[in-house]
């Protein structure tokens, strides 16, 4: 039987699949996979359960075995993530606790990171059906993208690409994210929250 301590953590970076959605904000989370992705050295394959894109591979301090993970981006369109996370999380035997979801942030501004468990949806279609899906009891890792200017709809705002101001800083906040999700899984919350809830 799997337990918690042999189990992979899963972390779903959230976004849109297509070439067309691949430098939106809301794409955010599945930038950080992809880079977590890098460190990890695989390719995203099609998984064989779940509508989705994964790696398995292991993250942990230099000469250490590390832990388990299963990266994953969701290949459902965003207000389906819950079907492809419960999938994977069923498959691969993960408790909902170690479960990350990577995701825009309205509320915070732009490249400010707050880690937590557990919490509402504020409104993110993404988490709203993992929610449904599987509860509220999972991690996220919330990348701030700040509020849209004037009287810009949020939907508009959020499926449009960073600005030319934002990108100049983007690869550096992505990389931050990217740590935050390691030192998460290797640390534990309480860590990596006094680390990177800046």
């Amino acid at each position: 039987m799997t337990t918690a301590a042999n189990a992979p953590w899963l972390i779903v970076g959230l976004g849109n699949p297509g070439p067309g959605y691949a430098a939106n904000r809301h794409n955010i989370g599945f930038m950080v996979a992809d880079l977590l992705a890098e460190r990890v050295g695989g390719k995203f394959k099609r998984a064989q359960k779940a509508q989705a894109q994964v790696i398995e591979g292991r993250i942990g301090p230099p000469g250490d075995a590390g832990r388990r993970i299963v990266l994953a981006k969701p290949m459902s369109y965003m207000n389906l993530s819950g079907g492809p996370v419960i999938s994977l999380r069923d498959f691969y035997k993960v408790p909902t606790t170690q479960i990350v979801a990577v995701h825009d942030e309205l509320d915070i501004d732009y490249g400010v990171l707050r880690l937590k468990l557990g919490g509402g949806d504020n409104g993110h279609n993404g988490l709203k059906s993992m929610t449904k899906a599987m509860g509220p009891d999972y991690h996220r890792l919330r990348f701030g993208i700040g509020r849209p200017p004037g009287r810009m709809q949020v939907a508009d705002f959020v499926l449009k690409d960073f600005s030319g101001a934002e990108r100049k800083e983007l690869d550096y906040f992505v990389d931050r994210a990217a740590d935050a999700v390691e030192s998460l899984v290797i640390e534990g919350l309480e860590r990596a929250q006094s680390t990177y809830n800046s």
